[in-house]
């Protein structure tokens, strides 16, 4: 293959891409991977979590604030390019966003894998991340869809009968499903007794939240030193969504954060290439096959 190593991210809504695998994407960035960046939809459904934010301007052009806010949290992060995939926010079942036709979770599959297999036969990129079938813990119509989406383009990309007008067939050679890490929810917990803090994490825990992880076990873990902080950084510059007082984001100290969050988990799911589990590296087995290949 050549080219540069590329990573692309598929993500629902804007804030997705800073609560999930931020620090992964900027460790990668900083080492010269290109770093690209799909959002789905345009947020629109979205609550106004941070009361600060909640004014009748904001609340007048919501789409705007939230496109502005996914444009910070990108350079924070360091993608590279940022894909509007063009929809709207389905909001959560039964809602009557739900049921408007031009929000995602009612775009027609074909066209919107047409949409992202555009994107992947022009960024080329031989990672591909996205989220898994197993959505439990949160079941959104948009985050089912774009699971369902990606793992169709993934193979499409590659047809050259598919979507002949959305440019040269390109196959990827490896799909990850972000991670959850049940380990790394009670880590933060035991941290906020071990320092005397109340931990927003114990009602959560008593009711079962634990057991929202997927079944699938991590396959791979990507180290952040000196990335730790990037996820909590780029989840502020969402001020709409998350509430900067909020103790489930930011309740520990930012030195006991960085001593619990060591570490991104995913699941691989498909691969062309070989690479012995578990990894630690997204492009295990990829990275001899690239021309000018970046190297740690």
């Amino acid at each position: 293959m050549d080219g540069p190593l590329c990573l692309l991210t598929v993500h629902a809504h804007p804030d997705d891409e800073a609560s999930k695998g931020a620090g992964t994407v900027a460790r990668y960035h900083a080492e010269g991977v290109r770093t690209v960046l799909v959002t789905c939809t345009g947020g629109e459904e979205g609550d106004i979590l941070n009361p600060a934010m909640d004014t009748p301007e904001v609340r007048r052009d919501v789409a705007a604030v939230r496109a502005a806010e996914l444009a910070r949290s990108a350079e924070l992060i360091g993608y590279d390019v940022v894909e509007l995939l063009g929809y709207r926010d389905s909001g959560m079942p039964d809602s009557p966003a739900n049921a408007d036709p031009a929000c995602f979770a009612r775009a027609p599959l074909d066209e919107a894998v047409g949409r992202l297999v555009a994107v992947l036969r022009r960024e080329r990129p031989q990672v591909v991340v996205t989220y898994g079938d197993d959505q439990r813990g949160y079941p959104h119509p948009d985050h089912l869809r774009v699971h369902e989406v990606t793992v169709a383009a993934f193979d499409a990309a590659a047809d050259p009968d598919a979507y002949p007008s959305a440019g040269e067939p390109f196959q990827p050679l490896k799909l990850y499903y972000v991670g959850w890490s049940r380990e790394q929810a009670l880590a933060r917990h035991e941290k906020f007794l071990e320092l005397g803090l109340e931990s927003p994490y114990a009602q959560r825990i008593a009711d079962g939240w634990l057991d929202r992880a997927p079944d699938d076990a991590p396959t791979t873990s990507v180290a952040l030193a000196g990335y730790e902080h990037v996820r909590q950084a780029a989840l502020r510059a969402h001020a709409t969504q998350v509430d900067p007082s909020s103790g489930f984001w930011f309740g520990l100290p930012d030195e006991a954060e960085r001593a619990v969050c060591t570490a991104d988990t995913y699941v691989l799911a498909r691969s062309l290439v070989d690479a012995r589990l578990p990894e630690d590296d997204l492009f295990a087995g990829v990275r001899d096959l690239v021309d000018g290949t970046v190297t740690r």
